[in-house]
Protein backbone atom coordinates (compact mmCIF):
# COMPACT_ATOMS: atom_id res chain seq x y z
CA UNK A 1 0.00 0.00 0.00
CA UNK A 2 1.19 3.52 -0.86
CA UNK A 3 1.60 6.16 2.56
CA UNK A 4 1.37 9.75 2.67
CA UNK A 5 4.11 11.70 1.35
CA UNK A 6 3.98 15.42 1.34
CA UNK A 7 4.66 18.20 4.06
CA UNK A 8 4.34 17.02 7.40
CA UNK A 9 4.67 19.86 9.24
CA UNK A 10 2.22 21.91 7.06
CA UNK A 11 -0.51 19.29 7.93
CA UNK A 12 0.08 19.83 11.16
CA UNK A 13 -0.23 23.32 11.07
CA UNK A 14 -3.63 22.78 9.40
CA UNK A 15 -5.30 20.52 11.75
CA UNK A 16 -3.81 22.89 14.66
CA UNK A 17 -2.51 19.96 16.04
CA UNK A 18 0.82 17.62 16.31
CA UNK A 19 -0.69 14.78 15.06
CA UNK A 20 2.81 13.89 13.76
CA UNK A 21 4.48 13.78 17.40
CA UNK A 22 7.34 15.95 16.50
CA UNK A 23 8.83 18.57 18.56
CA UNK A 24 9.28 20.90 15.54
CA UNK A 25 5.75 20.29 14.01
CA UNK A 26 4.07 23.62 15.17
CA UNK A 27 7.02 25.85 15.52
CA UNK A 28 5.74 28.03 12.64
CA UNK A 29 2.71 28.07 15.01
CA UNK A 30 -1.28 27.64 13.79
CA UNK A 31 -3.02 30.24 11.87
CA UNK A 32 -6.04 31.24 13.71
CA UNK A 33 -9.64 29.41 12.40
CA UNK A 34 -12.64 30.92 11.35
CA UNK A 35 -15.76 29.70 12.19
CA UNK A 36 -16.20 25.40 10.90
CA UNK A 37 -19.51 24.17 9.79
CA UNK A 38 -20.44 20.96 11.73
CA UNK A 39 -18.94 19.10 8.47
CA UNK A 40 -15.75 21.19 8.78
CA UNK A 41 -15.09 19.73 11.90
CA UNK A 42 -15.76 16.26 11.05
CA UNK A 43 -13.84 16.52 7.67
CA UNK A 44 -10.85 17.97 10.30
CA UNK A 45 -11.15 14.69 12.37
CA UNK A 46 -11.13 12.46 9.97
CA UNK A 47 -7.69 13.99 8.20
CA UNK A 48 -6.41 14.23 11.90
CA UNK A 49 -6.90 10.52 12.48
CA UNK A 50 -5.50 9.70 8.35
CA UNK A 51 -2.45 11.95 9.01
CA UNK A 52 -1.84 10.00 12.75
CA UNK A 53 -2.12 6.10 12.13
CA UNK A 54 -0.65 7.42 8.30
CA UNK A 55 -3.47 5.83 5.86
CA UNK A 56 -4.48 7.20 2.68
CA UNK A 57 -8.49 8.02 1.46
CA UNK A 58 -9.13 4.57 0.32
CA UNK A 59 -7.78 2.48 2.65
CA UNK A 60 -9.30 4.86 5.49
CA UNK A 61 -12.61 4.37 3.52
CA UNK A 62 -12.82 0.50 4.00
CA UNK A 63 -12.27 1.15 7.87
CA UNK A 64 -14.87 3.11 8.17
CA UNK A 65 -17.38 0.95 5.96
CA UNK A 66 -16.12 -2.15 8.25
CA UNK A 67 -17.07 -0.14 10.95
CA UNK A 68 -20.50 0.92 10.20
CA UNK A 69 -21.57 -2.37 9.08
CA UNK A 70 -19.99 -4.08 12.93
CA UNK A 71 -23.30 -2.93 14.66
CA UNK A 72 -21.55 -1.24 17.53
CA UNK A 73 -20.70 2.29 17.96
CA UNK A 74 -18.75 2.72 14.85
CA UNK A 75 -16.31 5.51 16.31
CA UNK A 76 -15.29 2.74 18.60
CA UNK A 77 -14.76 0.20 16.06
CA UNK A 78 -12.99 2.17 13.90
CA UNK A 79 -10.70 3.55 16.52
CA UNK A 80 -10.03 -0.01 17.60
CA UNK A 81 -9.09 -1.65 14.21
CA UNK A 82 -6.91 1.37 13.53
CA UNK A 83 -5.19 0.63 16.83
CA UNK A 84 -4.77 -3.32 16.24
CA UNK A 85 -2.76 -2.41 13.05
CA UNK A 86 0.80 -3.88 13.35
CA UNK A 87 2.78 -0.68 12.76
CA UNK A 88 0.97 1.12 15.47
CA UNK A 89 0.95 -1.97 17.96
CA UNK A 90 5.00 -2.37 17.38
CA UNK A 91 4.97 1.31 18.07
CA UNK A 92 2.85 1.03 21.52
CA UNK A 93 5.50 -1.41 22.56
CA UNK A 94 8.11 0.41 22.11
CA UNK A 95 10.13 -1.62 19.67
CA UNK A 96 9.69 1.88 17.88
CA UNK A 97 9.91 5.57 18.66
CA UNK A 98 7.68 6.74 15.79
CA UNK A 99 5.02 4.97 13.74
CA UNK A 100 6.59 6.31 11.08
CA UNK A 101 9.89 3.90 12.09
CA UNK A 102 7.43 1.29 13.04
CA UNK A 103 6.02 1.14 9.37
CA UNK A 104 9.47 1.10 8.35
CA UNK A 105 10.21 -2.21 10.35
CA UNK A 106 7.34 -3.89 9.92
CA UNK A 107 7.98 -3.29 5.63
CA UNK A 108 11.62 -4.24 6.36
CA UNK A 109 10.64 -7.68 7.58
CA UNK A 110 12.49 -6.54 11.32
CA UNK A 111 9.13 -8.22 12.83
CA UNK A 112 7.64 -11.70 13.43
CA UNK A 113 3.89 -12.69 14.19
CA UNK A 114 3.56 -16.21 15.92
CA UNK A 115 7.11 -16.70 14.00
CA UNK A 116 6.62 -15.78 10.84
CA UNK A 117 7.40 -12.71 8.88
CA UNK A 118 4.78 -10.22 7.89
CA UNK A 119 5.63 -7.05 6.18
CA UNK A 120 2.43 -4.78 5.76
CA UNK A 121 1.99 -2.64 8.35
CA UNK A 122 -1.98 -2.71 8.08
CA UNK A 123 -2.02 -6.61 8.97
CA UNK A 124 -4.51 -6.56 12.06
CA UNK A 125 -3.11 -8.73 15.25
CA UNK A 126 -5.63 -10.82 17.27
CA UNK A 127 -6.03 -11.95 20.45
CA UNK A 128 -2.85 -14.14 21.38
CA UNK A 129 -0.60 -13.36 18.85
CA UNK A 130 3.09 -13.22 19.94
CA UNK A 131 5.44 -10.20 17.98
CA UNK A 132 8.83 -10.59 18.31
CA UNK A 133 11.74 -9.23 16.51
CA UNK A 134 13.85 -11.41 14.22
CA UNK A 135 16.74 -12.46 15.07
CA UNK A 136 18.90 -10.12 12.67
CA UNK A 137 17.14 -7.17 14.15
CA UNK A 138 17.75 -8.42 17.56
CA UNK A 139 21.46 -7.48 17.10
CA UNK A 140 20.78 -3.56 15.47
CA UNK A 141 21.88 -1.61 17.86
CA UNK A 142 19.18 1.20 17.06
CA UNK A 143 16.32 -1.23 17.92
CA UNK A 144 17.85 -2.04 20.56
CA UNK A 145 17.99 1.36 22.14
CA UNK A 146 14.24 2.10 21.40
CA UNK A 147 13.29 -0.76 23.15
CA UNK A 148 13.08 -0.12 26.72
CA UNK A 149 11.53 -1.66 29.50
CA UNK A 150 8.79 0.87 30.62
CA UNK A 151 4.70 1.43 30.81
CA UNK A 152 2.90 -0.92 28.32
CA UNK A 153 -0.45 -0.48 27.68
CA UNK A 154 -2.44 -2.86 29.60
CA UNK A 155 -3.76 -5.28 26.88
CA UNK A 156 -0.16 -5.86 26.08
CA UNK A 157 2.56 -7.77 27.73
CA UNK A 158 5.99 -8.00 26.92
CA UNK A 159 9.09 -10.17 27.76
CA UNK A 160 11.99 -7.38 27.85
CA UNK A 161 15.01 -9.85 27.29
CA UNK A 162 13.69 -11.83 23.98
CA UNK A 163 11.95 -8.95 22.91
CA UNK A 164 9.04 -10.56 22.50
CA UNK A 165 5.33 -9.40 23.38
CA UNK A 166 2.31 -11.11 23.47
CA UNK A 167 -1.30 -9.24 22.46
CA UNK A 168 -3.33 -10.64 25.45
CA UNK A 169 -6.68 -8.64 24.36
CA UNK A 170 -8.11 -6.61 22.17
CA UNK A 171 -7.38 -2.76 23.40
CA UNK A 172 -10.18 -1.06 25.07
CA UNK A 173 -10.89 2.43 24.09
CA UNK A 174 -10.00 3.84 27.16
CA UNK A 175 -6.01 3.13 25.82
CA UNK A 176 -6.94 5.09 23.05
CA UNK A 177 -5.38 8.29 24.90
CA UNK A 178 -4.58 10.94 22.04
CA UNK A 179 -6.47 14.06 23.51
CA UNK A 180 -6.11 15.89 19.80
CA UNK A 181 -8.22 13.49 17.98
CA UNK A 182 -12.33 13.95 18.93
CA UNK A 183 -13.68 10.35 18.32
CA UNK A 184 -17.26 11.48 19.93
CA UNK A 185 -18.82 12.02 16.54
CA UNK A 186 -22.06 9.64 16.58
CA UNK A 187 -22.27 10.19 12.82
CA UNK A 188 -19.68 8.34 10.92
CA UNK A 189 -20.19 8.25 6.96
CA UNK A 190 -17.93 8.50 4.00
Amino acid sequence: MARPRGPRFKVARRLGVNVYGHPKALKQGVKPSRKISEYGEQLIEKQKLQAYYGILERQFRRYVKEALRSGKNPGEVLILNLERRLDNIVYRLGFASTLRQARQMVVHGHILVNNQKVDRPSYRTKAGDVISLSSKARTVEMFIWSFTPGEFPPHLSTLYPDFYLTNIEYPPLKCYNNPQINIAYPQLSI
